[in-house]
């Protein structure tokens, strides 16, 4: 049996496996390093786009892919039956979340504005100051997951109230259902969107979420470009009224006219919170494991079912 992973380094950080298996790096779908045939569990490189997905149908063997990625939106509907899909939840909670952080702390005490000072050399205390803070905020968390959960964990220190948001109603846990997003929006100084992209999620980010977040309020999209509705997206942001950080756009790479590089409310990262020098060890570690539990016929864990 045949085991496609997309770095070398992959190999190593496996841990042990059973015997018979060849493990072979396949790099792209351009540096493929044998004939399909025979591979029955693939790890495509990450943050693959759904033109990798149709490598799939050409592989008979195949009976796993495994995702390096939290969100399996580009591989949705693109599998043959007799695949199971996997995707890498856990994995990137902690690098999400640090950037999440980072995003609303360097908004809140005006880093930007800072950098583009010290760019000028200009000593800018009496244009910024007094910034603003986060102790005191009230944090909206759209999207209860696992990654949701590290970044409340991780905002408790601060002295914030914290509200999470997902599809169903978790009352024993403080979640609330999505239905009441709408009315919890206006309470909210910030607003961090961690929700995978799905038919229900996509275009989330409207006219409508926007108006209803109050004055001076932060917008913080870590989950997938196409969760924002661009246009309304940029228009609700050129009015200066709210703000945002965003790791995600639609499209990626946001062309370098687009009118959001040039707003100072905005702060754009691209697409980089999950890529640290941690991820390769934890997420062969998963590899490894669901290896092992497939090669012993057991059930695999972070299975994607309905978009999740």
């Amino acid at each position: 049996m045949k085991v496609w992973i997309p770095h070398e380094r992959g190999r190593a950080l496996l841990g042990e496996l059973p015997t018979g298996l060849t493990v072979q790096v396949a790099e792209a779908l351009d540096r493929i390093p044998s004939d399909s045939a025979g591979v029955a569990f693939w790890v495509p490189p990450f943050l693959s786009k759904g033109t990798t997905a149709r490598l799939a149908g050409e592989m008979p063997d195949l009976r796993v892919v495994q995702l390096l990625s939290a969100g399996a939106d580009a591989w949705i509907g693109r599998l043959p039956d007799r695949v199971v899909l996997c995707d890498a939840r856990g994995v990137h909670d902690s690098a999400t979340a640090e950037w999440v952080l980072t995003a609303i702390l360097a908004h809140l005490r005006a880093f930007p504005a800072f950098a583009r000072a010290q760019s000028r050399g200009e000593w800018a205390y009496d244009g910024f100051t007094p910034t603003d803070e986060l102790a005191g905020k009230r944090v909206l968390i759209v999207g209860a997951g696992s990654i949701g959960a590290a970044v409340a964990a991780r905002l408790a220190p601060f002295e914030v109230t914290v509200t999470l948001v997902a599809r169903t109603a978790r009352p024993e846990q403080g979640v609330r259902p999505v239905e009441k997003l709408l009315e919890l929006l206006p309470t909210a100084d910030v607003v961090v969107v961690l929700v995978p992209l799905t038919d229900a999620t996509r275009g989330l980010i409207d006219a409508r979420f926007l108006a209803a977040m109050p004055d001076g309020a932060l917008l913080v999209n870590a989950a997938r470009g196409p969760v924002a509705r661009m246009p309304e997206l940029t228009e609700a942001l050129a009015g200066g009224r709210i703000c945002a950080a965003m790791d995600v756009t639609d499209p990626e790479p946001l062309p370098a006219d687009h009118p959001l590089w040039a707003m100072p409310n905005v702060l754009i990262t691209p697409h980089v919170a999950a890529s640290v020098r941690g991820l390769l060890p934890r997420a062969y570690r998963l590899v490894g494991a669901q290896l092992r539990r497939f090669l012993a016929g057991e059930p695999l864990v972070n299975q994607v079912i309905d978009g999740y």
